[in-house]
């Protein structure tokens, strides 16, 4: 098993030499690569007392630009399975367009979640009398994290979410036990929230000022079965497993079979693309699940969108006075091809980083779920390169 004192690295700098894919990260390998993306990972830890037990739980705030209330952006959804919810997903797939703040939090949260973003859209927004002027339809995305973290006692409040929305910054994503990722898992190994990126050179003939353009990704993993878990292709959960080095933290006793849980992918991309296209770049993050044993079970909710801040649509408030909105030229279907293969990897790396970059987690009754031994991972993925 894993010292879960032992630094904790992602899997660029534990296993340089695996290939994960043709194009380089951003400098930060994050989401916030993506200029103007803002994230913030808002932690709740608390032993247990006489009112509850063990909390590991959090809420991921993510901005794709600061005053996003007032320039929205292009957005799009996929579900790969949908035994999991995302607020605000029927306007967001009626109208292409993402006008606030995403947050990402356990599963009995969504509602806190969701008041918190509204909190936070009606101090922006209220008018000279204190009063809303307009509507908002926050997007809230969740996965469960009732094995690790006393869920019923609803420790997530609105005020958690508005600091996190605050707090959202263009610093690299703090990953494993963090945000709304501190109590998941993945393979039934200790999981939570992960993140990658890449740069993509622009089509040939592109006559934009970039050079390039770039994709993020943020992963709240929290599904799969540890005999399924695959690296670069080495099924390294049946290796870890045969060798004694893991065991399935969904199957201890007496606490019986888990169900599989769920993942949500955050795609952020400065490339400009229309929602339709961005429905189809959603969709490649199930390409980057499959990689690592991900199959999309009966009760795993997986849960993808994907947005692109080239554009900044004009929010309902100020339309009216705004100018018309000019879409920019953008990038043809039959060129899109290396941002399809650029968000696999990325998905990939993310669920990987998600993965190496948690701790060992002890929770209500006992239950822990053990970190992936590194070492051992290492050693079982390096014998096959």
């Amino acid at each position: 098993m894993s010292d879960p004192q032992k630094e904790r690295v992602r899997i660029r700098t534990l296993i340089p030499s695996l290939n994960l894919g043709d194009f380089p990260p951003g400098p930060w390998n994050s989401l916030t690569d993506v200029p103007g993306v803002l994230v913030h990972t808002e932690s709740i830890i608390a032993p247990r007392t006489d009112e509850h037990h063990e909390i590991n739980t959090g809420v991921t705030a993510i901005l794709p630009r600061r005053n996003v209330i007032d320039s929205g952006v292009f957005a799009s959804i996929f579900s790969f399975n949908g035994a999991g919810e995302m607020t605000g997903s029927h306007w967001l797939a009626e109208t292409g367009l993402l006008h606030t703040p995403i947050a990402i939090t356990g599963t009995l949260s969504v509602g806190a979640a969701h008041e918190g973003v509204t909190r936070y859209f009606i101090r922006e927004t209220k008018d000279s009398n204190g009063l809303a002027p307009d509507f908002a339809l926050p997007v809230v995305a969740e996965t469960w994290d009732g094995f690790l973290s006393d869920a019923g006692a609803l420790p997530v409040r609105p005020e958690h979410v508005v600091k996190a929305i605050d707090a959202a910054s263009s610093d690299a994503v703090k990953e494993g036990n963090t945000g709304g990722g501190t109590a998941m898992m993945a393979h039934g190994l200790k999981a939570g929230t992960g993140s990658a990126s890449r740069v993509v050179p622009v089509p040939e003939g592109w006559e934009g000022p970039q050079k390039a353009f770039t994709i993020g990704v943020l992963v709240q993993a929290n599904y799969g079965r540890l005999p399924q878990f695959r690296v670069g292709g080495v099924p390294v959960g049946r290796k870890l497993l045969e060798q004694g080095k893991a065991r399935d933290g969904r199957k201890q006793e007496p606490i019986g079979p888990q169900k599989d849980g769920s993942i949500i992918v955050i795609v952020a991309t400065d490339a400009p693309l229309l929602p339709h296209q961005l429905h189809r770049i959603a969709k490649r993050a199930t390409v980057g699940l499959a990689r690592v044993g991900g199959t999309g079970f009966n009760y795993s909710g997986d849960v993808f969108l994907a947005f692109s801040t080239a554009s900044e649509i004009p929010g309902s408030i100020v339309a009216e006075h705004a100018p018309r909105h000019k879409i920019p030229d953008t990038v043809a279907d039959h060129e899109i091809d290396s941002l399809f293969a650029a968000t696999a990897d990325a998905v990939e790396e993310s669920i990987y980083n998600a993965i190496c970059m948690a701790q060992t987690t002890t929770g209500p009754l006992g239950r822990k779920v053990e970190a992936v031994d590194l070492e051992a991972l290492k050693e079982a993925v390096e014998a096959h390169l």
